[in-house]
């Protein structure tokens, strides 16, 4: 992965791709106004989904169009599913969106087993018009607004199936601090989080503030700085993703 955050790559992409100079422009002062009127990288990222979202909800978690919604959805659910989750887990979704996956995992999972959490409300208003959608409300999920990651409304151990996918590529290194300082209480003893992230092998950087990268060993070492392990889940690259992949557990006794 190339820094995108270096000029001279900026630069080089520009004349390769004049077409698409406008529409980064655009995305630039919006974020420059955002940055600067936001209180925290929550705020301003609530206001980047509800900018994102009054377009179009399935664009603002990351899909081009309807297709790639499903099948992005299905390339998480084949992905749990294949590695051990089970009708009767209980699980959680950190930044559920507007359900591209959480309405397989609903319809898969037994009622009331699944969680899905958000920053956004906007986000969260598209999740419930996807459940009607689908005829899934007898399931009874859980869909809940919060302003962090504490999980301090979540009892302990509860979750056998913690998931995140394109949430720490839009986060700075505190909020994922944040989350693995706290996601071990929530944990079951024998269950496990998966997230994924933009890697870079070169500098850590990030794109505005909406695109961060992050070298694998910085990831890891903060989840042995709380005592969890990391597994880099090389099957996952095998996968038509560009963002890679790490599993938490809590960390064995010898």
């Amino acid at each position: 992965m190339p820094n995108r955050a270096n000029p001279l790559h900026q630069a080089r992409y520009a004349l390769q791709h004049p077409g698409r100079v406008p529409a980064h422009l655009r995305r630039l002062a919006r974020d420059v106004k955002l940055h600067l009127t936001s209180r925290d990288h929550v705020a301003y990222y609530r206001a980047v989904m509800r900018s994102d979202t009054a377009r179009s909800p399935e664009a603002a978690v990351g899909s081009k169009n309807h297709e790639r919604w499903l099948a992005l959805g299905q390339m998480q659910f084949d992905y749990l599913t294949a590695h051990g989750l089970k009708p009767d887990d209980r699980m959680l979704e950190i930044g559920c969106g507007n359900l591209r996956a959480g309405w397989r995992f609903i319809d898969y999972l037994e009622p009331q087993r699944y969680y899905g959490i958000d920053i956004s409300p906007d986000i969260l208003l598209g999740a419930q018009r996807t459940l009607a959608e689908h005829a899934l409300q007898d399931k009874l999920p859980h869909l809940t607004l919060v302003d962090d990651l504490t999980f301090a409304f979540l009892p302990d151990a509860h979750f056998d199936v913690i998931h995140a996918h394109s949430v720490f590529s839009h986060s700075p290194l505190h909020v994922i601090e944040q989350c693995l300082e706290h996601v071990g209480r929530i944990l079951h003893p024998d269950g496990h989080f998966d997230f994924t992230f933009d890697r870079t092998e070169s500098a850590e950087h990030h794109v505005l503030w909406e695109d961060f990268y992050y070298r694998t060993e910085t990831l890891t070492a903060l989840a042995d700085k709380y005592d969890l392990a990391a597994e880099f889940m090389k099957d996952w690259e095998e996968l038509p993703h560009k963002q890679s992949k790490l599993r938490i557990t809590h960390r064995q006794e010898p």
